[in-house]
């Protein structure tokens, strides 16, 4: 996988403030969840928006078999550590970064926190959740110490289904993070103005 760059935006990077990492969904860019992250309206946040390589982190859906996804899925999630671990270098600790992702970035960001417990600033997951097939069974012994989670859909989207936002939810809580999830009816495949504002609350409180 192509190291690139990430795409910037908002402060310079200040251990005493928070840092997010965006992972944009498939098909889409860094530009694009950047455009979701300046609706936050909270600039002074630094941010970092790595691109998937061809716009796709893994070939196929976030709930086939774990060998379809391989070895797209651990070299997008060592792609994540990297910029992690570059904001740790600058200083940064766990928990001033949060990790917000739009559908299968919300998917890769909801497995990148369950595969590095502990406390960070948040997880912002609109439309996504752990990966893995059907009867997939996580480890609920590993500790989130209070992480806020933010999970949120509609319960018309084609490519989430609502029963994996619930599983992910009681698997986060099993772990110990402070768990949100948000259920639209009727809402399908995007990010709508309600889901901004509990982000915008989760992210002010952990400043």
């Amino acid at each position: 996988m192509p190291d690139l760059p990430a795409a910037r935006f908002g402060a310079p990077v200040d251990p005493a403030s928070l840092a997010v990492v965006l992972i944009h969904g498939r098909g889409r860019s860094p530009e694009d969840i950047i455009g979701t992250a300046e609706r936050l309206a909270l600039p002074q946040f630094a941010y970092r928006a790595p691109p998937a390589p061809d716009g796709s982190w893994y070939p196929q859906g976030f709930m086939a078999s774990a060998e379809a996804n391989q070895p797209h899925l651990d070299q997008s999630l060592a792609r994540i550590d990297r910029e992690v671990k570059a904001l740790l270098t600058a200083g940064m600790s766990r928990e001033r970064i949060a990790l917000m992702g739009f559908s299968q970035g919300a998917c890769l960001a909801s497995e990148y926190l369950y595969r590095n417990p502990g406390r960070w600033a948040g997880l912002i997951a609109f439309t996504g959740g752990l990966i893995g097939p059907e009867g997939t069974v996580w480890d609920r012994s590993r500790r989130l110490e209070g992480t806020p989670v933010l999970l949120s859909s509609g319960d018309a989207d084609a490519w989430v289904p609502c029963s994996r936002m619930e599983e992910t939810a009681r698997a986060f809580e099993a772990m110990g993070g402070a768990v949100t999830l948000k259920i639209h009816p009727g809402a399908d495949h995007l990010v709508r103005d309600d889901e901004i504002g509990l982000a915008r609350e989760l992210l002010r409180k952990a400043q």
